[in-house]
């Protein structure tokens, strides 16, 4: 029949539309988790466990590894969500999260929920079987202090940065304690590089959407004329205590001269971005910051893997 090209043609249309909403809200899902700081999390989580364990290469519990990689991406990907979720109303005020899959309303509310709640829930239980009770309750600990004291806080006071670092510095934590089941002073010097790692990165980010933050009622920054010595003091401090923090491993005979020589240049570099955009505080130096902060970590990290002792 003549008519039949034209149906054919009709139904292949309705197939492709509807693989095309297929995709985008399966695209939108995937979204809802953060993939790009799930891969700095993920890094952070591994470092902790390497590090933590004392088997040698061939022996190296590869199976626990991976479950501890698995089950804190779960929970961060389950805390992104929610976060996003929390923050909706005001994540739609912003040019930087307006096309954020909930903020464009590609993905319901509801949806959200018991999407990031069984994301969240399964990853803590899931670190509790495959690894130990101790990862899991850290993970809880981090999902929890994340959602409920830092992401409130981003509305109150600036000191914001200071609450959420904790949350944010714990994923070396829950490594080492999938691998000990327990912690030691050198899980808390990994702690410690994360959580002063954070101030100079976030700052940088604050400084680039701070029209943006402000649009939308946060507090991220200081309202007064002190913004500048409080971005200034926020940046060059944590990094000044980067540089001497980072190089601990070393002094304590976990790795070698290749890590030493390695945090020394990038802590100098690192110290560098974040002196220049203290003194200048223009968007160029914040993204010159902000990139140098994003590269500083795997790459440190990567260094600390290779050359351990």
């Amino acid at each position: 029949m003549a008519t039949e090209p034209i149906l054919g043609a009709l139904d292949l249309a309705a197939t492709q539309r509807r693989h095309v909403a297929s995709s985008s809200v399966l695209s939108g899902y995937w979204e809802l988790t953060k993939p790009e700081i799930n891969f700095l999390i993920v890094m952070a989580t591994a470092a902790g466990f390497w590090m933590g364990t004392a088997a040698a290469l061939m022996n190296f519990p590869w199976m626990p590894f991976l479950h501890t990689l698995l089950g804190t991406t779960l929970v961060a990907s389950g805390a992104a969500t929610l976060n996003q979720l929390i923050e909706l109303r005001y994540d739609a005020q912003m040019r930087r999260t307006a096309r954020r899959p909930l903020a464009s309303g590609r993905i319901a509310p509801a949806h959200a929920l018991w999407f990031g709640v069984l994301l969240s829930v399964f990853g803590v239980v899931y670190l509790a079987i495959s690894t130990n009770a101790f990862a899991s309750f850290l993970a809880g600990f981090t999902l929890l202090s994340y959602l409920f004291l830092y992401t409130p806080l981003k509305r109150t006071t600036p000191l914001c940065t200071l609450v959420g670092a904790i949350p944010g510095a714990a994923p070396p934590l829950i490594g080492w304690a999938a691998a000990r089941g327990h912690l030691d002073p050198a899980a808390w010097v990994l702690f410690t590089i994360v959580f002063f790692w954070q101030f100079p990165h976030f700052m940088s980010i604050a400084w680039i959407y701070r029209e943006d933050y402000g649009r939308a009622g946060y507090l991220i920054l200081p309202a007064s004329e002190l913004k500048d010595r409080f971005v200034a003091w926020q940046c060059l401090l944590p990094a000044l205590g980067l540089f001497a923090v980072a190089i601990v491993p070393t002094l304590r005979g976990q790795s070698g001269v290749v890590y030493f020589a390695g945090a020394l240049v990038l802590g100098g570099f690192f110290v560098y971005y974040s002196a220049r955009f203290a003194v200048q505080r223009s968007a160029a130096s914040a993204r010159q910051l902000l990139l140098a902060s994003i590269l500083y970590l795997p790459v440190l990290f990567a260094l600390l893997a290779l050359d351990k002792k």
